[in-house]
């Protein structure tokens, strides 16, 4: 494996290490060393931004500005109420900068309206980027600083750091975009690769989709009256998607309304896929994301692959064992049964956040920030390639095989050779084990054994490895399928199956290590859907984001196919259809071949490193 050996510098000062807990310390070091005022910043438009922002007390021009700007409340309000932490972690306000806070238009204090995800325009009214260039020309004119800014921010305010990005303000010299929400279609929290992420989606956009009565340090109420713990039998219950809103959202989630107005992947989402407008970058770009984030995995792969195309030399990427926002607190060791060896949060912290907004905003030369730094689960190391995905590794098809096998050589079964199942909608495949109204993201690495012993799941197998497999890169599926109906979806689960050791806790568990869903009728386009030809043989493939995994000697990799993922997706009523007007009576059983043969090899791509 070739990957390039950094020196590690250890930023180690009093404060620092071991700050994924905020103490009574923290809040009494900022409350005797900051100064905290609320401001109006008014935009080109004369539109009023709620901004807040702590000073350093000893301030004489010599600290940066680090801002963020969220649509999830700038709180504490009130100018004697103090935030703790200030900054990405506790670390940047013992470091100390000028910390700035703004509710996003629309949003709480800031005046206008909401627009989620606002578009980007060219022609100079004002948006996301116009309000975050804006803000920052009032800020380095009214705030005595060093005249350098860095922004951060995790999803939606991820998402508004990397736009940013778009026609840059000559002061911003460093922004982190983290899970950065990017493509509400294909890959981010709302869809993948077309399917719905019902379960998300609903608990979310009853509150963050509405608009609200009027400025206040409060926000819209959110569906909460679940009366049950069972998440499993309330959406199925509510029964087709048109159901939520009669029932439930009674029309009041303009969010939730556009998505249902917009079923395929129309002028209103490409309008929100901001990475086309990035084509320079001037500040200094650190991507950040989570092998086991439930919300925004597409978003920092997708972000940092974009912006290293534009100007690779200033891009920095990182990818933990994290779930979502979890490299923010805590040590970061462990995820329930998973132990990672190593405190990659802390790590993560000090070692790589905090160097990088040091080296680019107070110029001071620190060193060992690698250009990329990438956490291999299942060996528990961090690596630091070159390029990710990393040159070495070679997109190697593993396929399914008769008798439930997989084998990394072809099939030479001439004659059409398959395994079916039969699907029904109205008794889905759930996707945990666990009894929950609220989606979590256990489910990213869960043992899918309750899942491997249904009917209607597939389970394919190798023989138990004799070597180690390493993947580092972007997994495919490409499926050879044919089915009764006009539709159907594809869950694809890529699994590690531990060995029996006494006393392990992960014995004998088939660990998840990435799964993805395609809804078969974007097969060919997300654009314009197609309905399947009822028992006519089709490609499916799609993408299943990366991973970076190595499967140890011993253990066996898995594979599992099944037609539903509940209620984490949606239901395909599997047929031909516009699922967000479709009748409970439109859901049908059908069945569904997955083929293997010569003329019809499905398989998954692997991206295996070579050991040259």
């Amino acid at each position: 494996m070739k990957i390039k050996i950094w020196c590690i510098w250890i930023f180690v000062c009093a404060g620092y290490l071991g700050y994924g807990q905020n103490t009574s310390q923290d809040s009494v070091f900022i409350k005797d060393n900051y100064a905290k005022r609320e401001v109006y910043v008014t935009m080109r438009d004369g539109v009023r931004l709620y901004t807040t922002i702590y000073e350093p007390k000893d301030n004489r021009g010599q600290y940066p500005i680090m801002m963020i700007r969220t649509p999830y409340s700038s709180a504490p309000y009130g100018e004697m109420n103090f935030r703790v932490p200030l900054g990405p972690h506790i670390g940047f306000a013992w470091e100390k900068f000028i910390f700035v806070y703004q509710d996003v238009r629309g949003k709480y204090k800031s005046e206008g309206d909401f627009i989620a995800n606002r578009p980007y325009t060219k022609d100079g009214n004002a948006n996301e980027a116009t309000d975050t260039y804006d803000t920052i020309d009032w800020l380095v004119e009214h705030l005595t600083s060093n005249g350098k800014v860095g922004i951060w921010g995790i999803s939606s305010p991820g998402m508004y750091a990397s736009m940013s990005l778009i026609q840059s303000h000559p002061a911003l010299k460093a922004v982190s975009p983290q899970a950065p929400v990017t493509d509400w279609f294909l890959g981010d929290d709302r869809h993948h690769n077309g399917a719905f992420m019902l379960m998300g989606s609903f608990s979310f956009l009853s509150s963050f989709g509405k608009q609200r009565d009027s400025i206040s340090t409060s926000g819209p109420k959110g569906f909460r009256d679940y009366n049950t713990e069972d998440s499993y039998q309330f959406y199925l219950k509510t029964g087709a998607l048109k159901n939520f809103n009669t029932y439930y959202l009674k029309g009041e989630s303009i969010l939730w309304n556009e998505m249902m107005d917009n079923p395929n992947y129309t002028q209103y989402w490409k309008d929100r896929t901001y990475l086309q407008h990035i084509n320079t970058l001037g500040p200094a770009v650190l991507v950040v994301g989570g092998w086991y984030d439930q919300e925004d995995l597409y978003g920092p792969l997708k972000t940092y692959r974009a912006l290293s195309k534009v100007q690779k030399e200033q891009v920095h990427f990182v990818m933990g064992p994290w779930y979502h926002g979890s490299w923010t607190r805590g040590t970061g060791r462990y995820l329930d049964s998973l132990d990672f060896g190593q405190n990659t949060s802390d790590y993560f912290r000090s070692q790589i956040e905090l160097p990088f907004f040091v080296r680019q905003l107070k110029d001071r030369e620190v060193q060992g920030v690698a250009p990329i730094s990438i956490f291999v689960t299942g060996d528990n190391k961090w690596v630091y390639p070159s390029a990710w995905p990393p040159e070495d590794q070679e997109a190697t098809p593993l396929y399914l095989h008769t008798a439930m096998k997989l084998s990394f050589e072809k099939p030479t079964i001439k004659k059409n050779t398959f395994q079916s199942y039969t699907a029904d909608p109205n008794n889905p495949v759930p996707y945990t084990r666990d009894k929950t109204v609220f989606r979590g993201f256990k489910y990213m690495y869960e043992d899918q054994y309750f899942a491997s012993q249904r009917p209607d799941v597939l389970v394919f197998e190798t023989m138990p490895l004799d070597e180690d497999v390493c993947i580092m890169g972007n997994i495919q599926a490409n499926l050879f399928v044919s089915t009764t109906g006009t539709d159907a979806d594809f869950v694809v689960k890529l699994i590690d199956v531990y060995p029996y050791e006494k006393g392990n806790k992960l014995s004998d568990s088939q660990s998840l290590v990435r799964a993805d869903v395609m809804r078969a009728k974007y097969r060919n386009s997300f654009e314009y859907p197609e309905p399947l030809k009822p028992n006519q043989v089709t490609a499916v493939s799609f993408d299943m984001q990366d991973a970076a995994h190595v499967f140890k000697k011993g253990h066996k990799i898995m594979v599992h196919i099944q037609s539903s993922w509940f209620p984490l997706v949606d239901r395909n009523p599997q047929k031909f259809v516009d699922i967000y007007t479709a009748d409970d009576r439109d859901f049908e059983k059908q069945e569904h071949r997955i083929y293997m043969d010569q003329a019809h090899p499905s398989h998954i791509i692997l991206p295996i490193i070579s050991k040259k």
